[in-house]
């Protein structure tokens, strides 16, 4: 690895903090409140490369690198949470499973549309009773003879349900066959035959809308289908690799935003005639989530290093971004918690973030794989136990 960030890194990095300090920011607070999907604002960081990040620039995309992802990943979720979930579903979850699995026709026509922002995609493998157990989905997808897909059943918790007019779906073709009879499909939520439920009332990333989805006898095109008949549990699984570098991204902006807040408190706030960052017990939480931070911030780089390498032919990352994962979110939590502790009684108030950033930390403990999951991928990954 070298530490030393390029050019361009830095450059995607800088339009990302410019936009989550000029533009996010701002309206966070707002948005959070509202539970409003902050439209104008993706479309800016659309505008701006920012929702293909990884996507070559012939389908829309900036034509970076995993490493510019994380550091543009983190300067949203730094300003927002709910806007880097919205960020990171279209850049790891939507567009990456089609630039690897998909058709050349697939690629422009999906895409490039959700890269350039005109677009929300979605993401949707969970349903009511199907959570960390993704073969146990009910959603069926029967074949005609005609070699169409007739679709039918429900999704839970679909982030960007609500607004997404492309959605990569997962649904059961040969159920005799568990995991190797899932297949991916690609859904266009204008049809007849799809239908959204309601928007989620959630404790954090509240702008980021939330829902159920339905299929009625919606019917799929041979065209439409992602990759091959049976191959959905294989790319869900590739995708949701990637998407764990996303939320790791996420939760180190949260934790760096947290930190930054508590930094400044202890400076000013004063107990017993001295500033309370004199306190010895004080220095013992700044340490610590300073280290905690770091820590986590080196793993979630070396994760998306790793992911490079693996485009260029190299060694799976599934263990590294486990790894950057769940040592990320479990980071920000704390990290979220001590902030809240150390301010207090103004730390509980909504007068100030800190208690969102704390409402937000928590999912990233959950999504995209809880952390009692990432610890059997490690263990799995490392004893080669299954």
């Amino acid at each position: 690895m070298d530490f030393r960030f390029t050019e361009e890194q830095l450059m995607i990095q800088d339009v990302a903090r410019r936009i989550a300090q000029e533009k996010i920011a701002p309206s966070a607070e707002h948005h959070d409140k509202t539970g409003e999907f902050p439209l104008d604002n993706i479309r800016t960081l659309g505008e701006n490369g920012l929702m293909g990040i990884e996507v070559p620039a012939e389908y829309g995309g900036a034509g970076m690198d995993p490493i510019s992802y994380v550091l543009a990943m983190i300067e949203i979720a730094h300003a927002d949470a709910a806007h880097s979930t919205i960020v990171s579903v279209n850049n790891s979850l939507f567009c990456n499973g089609i630039l690897k699995f998909g058709t050349e026709e697939q690629k422009q026509l999906y895409v490039r549309a959700i890269a350039e922002g005109r677009e929300i995609g979605a993401f949707a493998l969970t349903e009511p009773q199907s959570g960390s157990d993704a073969t146990a989905m009910r959603c069926k997808a029967t074949k005609q003879a005609d070699g169409t897909y007739v679709v039918n059943g429900k999704k839970s918790w679909i982030t960007s349900g609500p607004v997404a007019k492309y959605i990569v779906l997962f649904a059961m073709t040969d159920p005799d066959k568990g995991a190797r009879g899932i297949t991916a499909f690609m859904i266009d939520t204008d049809r007849e035959g799809f239908h959204r439920g309601k928007t989620e009332p959630k404790l954090g990333i509240r702008a980021s809308a939330t829902c159920e989805i339905e299929f009625t006898d919606y019917v799929v095109q041979p065209h439409e289908v992602l990759g091959a008949e049976g191959e959905g549990f294989r790319i869900a699984m590739s995708v949701l690799d990637a998407g764990r570098i996303g939320i790791a991204s996420q939760a180190l902006g949260i934790a760096r935003a947290a930190y930054e807040a508590t930094l400044a408190y202890v400076k000013e706030r004063k107990a017993f005639g001295a500033p309370i960052g004199t306190f010895q017990m004080t220095q013992a939480k700044i340490a610590d989530m300073k280290c905690k931070l770091d820590a986590a911030t080196l793993l979630t780089l070396r994760a998306a290093w790793q992911k490079g390498e693996f485009e260029k032919g190299g060694a799976r990352f599934s263990n590294e971004a486990a790894i950057a994962k769940l040592t990320a979110s479990e980071a920000a939590m704390w990290i979220a918690h001590q902030a809240v502790q150390i301010h207090g009684g103004m730390g509980y108030s909504k007068e100030m973030p800190l208690e969102r950033y704390f409402r937000d930390a928590k999912i990233t403990e959950i999504y995209e794989g809880t952390s009692e999951i990432q610890r059997l991928v490690i263990a799995r990954n490392e004893t080669g136990l299954r």
